[in-house]
């Protein structure tokens, strides 16, 4: 059986729904904390259980004769999600599993300005350690980032945040197709060349696309990393948080997420998903008038 962890969340649901293109229902097993948003799967003949990285007895349950553990990535930062994610890996060895698919980030690494890319180089780590079979994708940073990143500019047409730099956004159904591969293909293995779209872009290249789009203006202006951290607090956000998306700019400045490899394509057996079909579907959910 084949667990895929976070299954209501977007790539893991994405995930989800390519095994059920290749494998039985019956063959799939899902861990969420909320089994009541996974009731269609369900319906669906895939098994359902409860589970929770910070809970091991709930992992136990969750990963209870599993084959392949689908680990996605938690939302926590720094010591909280390396922890979950070796409470998650170590329920995954308990359970008899021979292999773990983690998703992992183009950009992982020790020293990275971004500090979830700490955690994922972090979590490689735990599995080399671990002495399970396992993939880390090294994902493409995800195209949806990029319309958070634009906040209200689509609608105000002002995109104002620091300087940034190049970035292979990726689609969310493309590295989901990708995941599937990886774990219905037991022949890919270890860390994964960086699985991006074909293109770079910036932020200035985004407003100038936006604009084409929406035929009218939208400006890119660029402020200071101290004021945008401030104005983030100012906000409502963690501190924790607000270095986070600062530390993103710097990253990006320094090129962390500009590289494009052809292994997606290649795993996929065609081209990637273009960023502008994600910002058009962006600007095509707007209100009108």
């Amino acid at each position: 059986m084949i667990v895929v962890t976070g299954a209501n969340g977007q790539l893991g649901r994405l995930v989800v729904e390519q095994l059920l293109l290749h494998v039985p229902a019956e063959q799939i097993g899902i861990s969420v904390r909320d089994v009541n948003k996974a009731a269609n799967l369900k319906e669906r003949g895939v098994r359902v259980r409860g589970g929770d990285y910070n809970d091991a007895a709930s992992l136990a349950h969750a990963f209870d004769g599993a084959s392949q553990v689908f680990m996605v990535s938690s939302n926590d930062l720094g010591e909280s999600t390396v922890r979950q994610h070796r409470t998650a890996i170590e329920a995954a060895v308990r359970a008899g599993a021979s292999r773990i698919v983690y998703t992992s980030q183009m950009g992982a690494s020790p020293d990275s300005y971004f500090p979830p890319m700490v955690d994922h180089a972090a979590t490689e780590t735990l599995l080399v350690d671990s002495g399970l079979a396992y993939v880390s994708l090294r994902n493409g940073f995800y195209a949806d980032s990029a319309l958070m990143l634009l906040g209200d500019a689509l609608r105000t047409g002002e995109l104002a945040a620091p300087e940034d730099g190049p970035v292979a956004w990726t689609s969310h159904g493309d590295l989901a197709e990708a995941a599937a591969v990886a774990l219905l293909d037991g022949s890919i293995g270890g860390v994964t060349p960086v699985l991006t779209g074909s293109e770079v872009m910036d932020l200035e290249g985004i407003a100038a696309m936006a604009a084409e789009l929406l035929g009218r203006p939208v400006r890119r202006t660029v402020i200071a990393d101290d004021a945008y951290r401030a104005e983030l607090i100012a906000r409502g956000l963690p501190e924790e948080r607000a270095d986070m998306f600062a530390g993103l700019y710097r990253a990006c400045r320094r090129g962390e997420f500009a590289r494009t490899d052809s292994t997606l394509a290649r795993l996929l057996g065609r081209p990637t998903a273009p960023f502008r079909d994600t910002l058009k579907r962006a600007i095509d959910r707007l209100p009108r008038g």
